[in-house]
């Protein structure tokens, strides 16, 4: 159980896929204007990582034996079919946030994060729990990443900023911020995820 916890945190504080190793950065700068929004596309974001991670391990385990070679083709074809599915299905349930997310929603199909989770954790031997609380970790960090900055961007709309520092330079300002907080993370679990 212990090993569980060493992972989700690492995995969601320690090693945050968009803080600490900038995976995933279009839907970080892009959707995290509007704090529901960016919640949103973090839940959508986990569901994704949650199938990529059973189906990395079910092709590891099963498929990929013989042909390595094979897995990064294997792994963009899983994520692209789930990504659609994810897609329809928000669509066919929530049209208002289907417009709301815009390109961005697809744009999980190439986002690097959920590919380098397949890539991490075909790379670090995870078994399919193991694995499965990697994804809810990761998943976890990326969506804390997107609502904290969505979060300090409403705030400094609404703040007396300089015209200067408002707009993209605003956002990596605070993008870098969060970046150096979160490497505060580094020493709490040593060898971790």
């Amino acid at each position: 159980m212990e090993n569980f916890l060493l992972i989700f945190v690492g995995a969601m504080l320690v090693n945050n896929f968009t803080l600490s190793y900038f995976l995933g950065l279009c839907p970080f700068f892009g959707v995290s204007g509007k704090l529901i929004t960016a919640f949103r596309l973090g839940l959508a974001n986990i569901f994704v990582l949650l199938i990529t991670s059973v189906c990395a391990w079910f092709l590891n385990k099963y498929v990929l034996v013989h042909a390595p070679y094979l897995q990064l083709i294997s792994y963009i074809v899983v994520i692209a079919s789930t990504v659609q599915f994810v897609e329809m299905a928000i669509k066919k349930m929530s049209p208002a946030l289907f417009q709301a997310l815009g390109v961005f929603l697809p744009l999980i199909t190439t986002n690097c994060a959920i590919l380098g989770l397949a890539l991490f954790q075909t790379q670090r031997g995870y078994s399919l729990v193991e694995g499965l609380v990697y994804a809810l970790g990761a998943g976890a960090g990326l969506t804390l990443a997107l609502v904290l900055m969505a979060g300090l961007r409403e705030e400094a709309e609404l703040s007396d900023v300089p015209a200067l520092c408002r707009g993209t330079a605003m956002s990596l300002f605070i993008a870098g911020i969060l970046s150096l907080a979160f490497m505060g993370f580094a020493g709490l679990f040593s060898g971790t995820a």
